[in-house]
């Protein structure tokens, strides 16, 4: 038995976005960011994946799980405006020319992602910092409530 068919370690997810969203929180784990998955935005967008890192430096990572998912997609530029850093997450096997040369680029699996191109960065002013910051910190405390104490309405 090889140590990734170990019944001891997690099974990695066998949903394509689902796996790369996990290698690529691993990843920006291992840099120093903390995420958020499904984030909502003031502008009622939903964020993949959402990080921020002890700077206060804001990433945003947009998960493509196939080539028809990228081409039906066109909201990625709705969050440039509610983050310092936007990158696309692909698997392995994903036509990376597709992703446009303006944005960051991560290549994941379930248990790692490498970035390939950096994204640019845009600094976001103080004030959309402070609320973006603000409302993050306000999904994770409520995410961590439910999972701490279960049978409380919130």
């Amino acid at each position: 038995m090889s140590i990734a068919e170990s019944p001891l370690l997690p099974r990695p997810p066998s949903d394509t976005a689902a796996t790369i969203t996990r290698g690529v929180r691993r990843a920006l784990a291992d840099r120093g960011v903390r995420t958020l998955v499904e984030f909502s935005l003031a502008n009622n967008r939903r964020a993949d994946i959402f990080g921020i890192d002890e700077g206060g430096d804001i990433v945003i990572v947009e998960v493509k799980s196939s080539v028809a998912d990228f081409r039906s997609d066109h909201k990625w530029q709705d969050y440039l405006d509610y983050c310092d850093s936007f990158y696309f997450a692909v698997g392995p096997d994903f036509p990376q020319e597709l992703i446009p040369e303006e944005c960051g680029l991560m290549v994941a699996d379930a248990f790692g992602a490498e970035v390939l191109r950096e994204s640019p960065v845009a600094k976001l002013v103080a004030a959309r910092r402070k609320a973006v910051t603000l409302r993050a910190v306000l999904c994770a405390a409520g995410r961590l409530h439910r999972v701490e104490d279960p049978g409380f309405g919130m």
